[in-house]
């Protein structure tokens, strides 16, 4: 993002009993539209591994024999996540993250994934990410999926953990079309910082700092 969008001051650490390992393809990585390493940042208890890269072995982190990893994909063989939310031991949730072929071949890059548990959420009615073309009926964003699985399993902390990251997720994706001037500044949750409208990052340089939608 241009530094006058950046959202770095928004972002939360959200203590979770669930602990996150997101699993990134090395091909979406340095993606500019990447939303599995934001999510990531919101979360204390999170680690991110690159797979996929030649030469180089991926490996996750262990797992203690006091959690229960399992693997969030909507795979033929997954079940509903929402039991897993009254297990004993803490959850540690792992997250493909990549294209839905990239994300599919996932436990035969990495066999120490194909005894996990494979889980999925209830069906979306929507995705929210505009920024990429979505092909799948239900698709989530990386940062999307993981948000309403940590609705599901933080219990009654659930739903203003997700409510707290879908609200960082929403600017982040209006500020990059406002950016590519897709959106007004009207219709950007909490508006353009005052430093993007004095000088519009987009090329256009603004005659005064307003907030006036005409002044997109």
């Amino acid at each position: 993002m241009h530094q006058t969008l950046c959202i770095c001051a928004l972002v939360p650490r959200l203590v979770t009993r669930t602990r996150l390992a997101l699993v990134v393809h090395h091909r979406e990585a340095s993606k500019p539209t990447n939303s599995g390493q934001l999510a990531a940042r919101c979360l204390a208890r999170s680690s991110v591994t690159i797979y996929g890269e030649r030469d180089r072995p991926s490996e996750l982190p262990p797992f203690g024999d006091d959690e229960q990893p399992v693997l969030l994909f909507p795979g033929d063989d997954a079940v509903p996540l929402a039991p897993f939310a009254r297990a004993e031991r803490p959850i540690v949730l792992v997250v493909p993250d990549g294209t839905w072929r990239q994300a599919s071949k996932l436990r035969r890059h990495l066999p120490a994934l194909a005894a996990l548990p494979c889980v999925m959420i209830p069906e979306a009615t929507g995705t929210q990410y505009r920024l990429r073309a979505e092909h799948r009926g239900g698709g989530l964003a990386t940062f999307e999926a993981i948000a309403r699985a940590l609705g599901i399993l933080e219990g009654d902390a659930g739903p203003a953990i997700e409510a707290e990251l879908a609200t960082v997720f929403r600017i982040m994706v209006e500020r990059t079309l406002w950016f590519r001037g897709a959106l007004r500044t009207s219709e950007v949750t909490d508006g353009i910082p005052d430093a993007a409208l004095a000088h519009d990052p987009r090329g256009r340089r603004m005659v005064r700092i307003t907030r006036d939608p005409a002044a997109t």
